[in-house]
């Protein structure tokens, strides 16, 4: 079970969403936290809020920028003991846009090739012993207006069951965190507004996290990953017809 406390973390996408509260949260239980984005302004916006906080500018879109993220936390920081897979973008767009290819690409690029690729790196670090991937609760029932982000969270949730499988032999926990639709930015700002506050979301992931569990849920996301494949037609209808 994952100590809570005293760890050295880095979180992908940590400036913001779910990333930012999983940040703010890991601060107050004594952890050194590392976060990694494309913007420079955002991040330093996290530590004139929290000066502990370290930095490192990046685009996980970009191969060579990913190993270059590595390759400066396996010198400065030897000792990250947790990989957070959390960064990922969301696209709204529909199969028949002329830039539908181009836009879905980046998806896949920083919400599939990324974090692969990190673990696949970050595995060679002896400190290692905990990853935690982000997913989506569209990763079981998709949703036709973000038909692609959709399918990238159905492979990373399908990736992240197989290789907890496969880590067990290294005692490398992985967690995998399943959120709902969440009040962020994901997307586009507004569009998520109806949803619950991220805080009330990341109460319940430490909660479970404290626990002893490695799926977390919350709210609908809880109901989704439970459903039989019926069901899932059923929600999956409702959630995509025009109203």
């Amino acid at each position: 079970m994952m100590n809570l406390s005293n760890n050295t973390i880095l979180i992908t996408g940590g400036a913001s969403g779910i990333g930012l509260g999983l940040t703010e949260r890991f601060l107050q239980d004594n952890n050194t936290v590392i976060i990694c984005g494309r913007r420079e302004s955002a991040l330093q916006e996290v530590v004139r809020k929290h000066p502990a906080v370290i930095t490192k500018v990046c685009d996980l879109s970009i191969a060579t920028e990913r190993e270059q993220l590595f390759q400066w936390i396996a010198e400065e920081h030897p000792d990250l003991n947790v990989l957070i897979n959390n960064a990922g973008i969301q696209q709204w767009m529909s199969i028949t846009d002329d830039d539908f290819f181009e836009r879905a690409h980046k998806e896949i690029s920083i919400n599939v090739e990324a974090p692969i690729h990190l673990i696949s790196m970050f595995l060679k670090l002896k400190s290692l012993t905990t990853i935690m991937n982000v997913t989506s609760a569209l990763g079981f029932v998709p949703m036709t207006k973000v038909a692609d982000y959709s399918a990238t969270k159905a492979f990373f949730h399908s990736f992240t069951t197989s290789i907890r499988s496969l880590l067990e032999a290294r005692n490398i926990e992985l967690v995998e965190i399943i959120p709902p639709a969440l009040n962020t930015d994901l997307g586009g700002k507004g569009i998520h507004d109806y949803a619950p506050p991220v805080n009330e979301f990341i109460t319940s992931i430490f909660e479970q996290l404290k626990a002893g569990k490695t799926t977390l849920t919350f709210g609908y996301s809880e109901a989704l990953s439970r459903i039989g494949q019926d069901e899932l037609y059923q929600v999956f209808v409702r959630m995509n017809t025009p109203r």
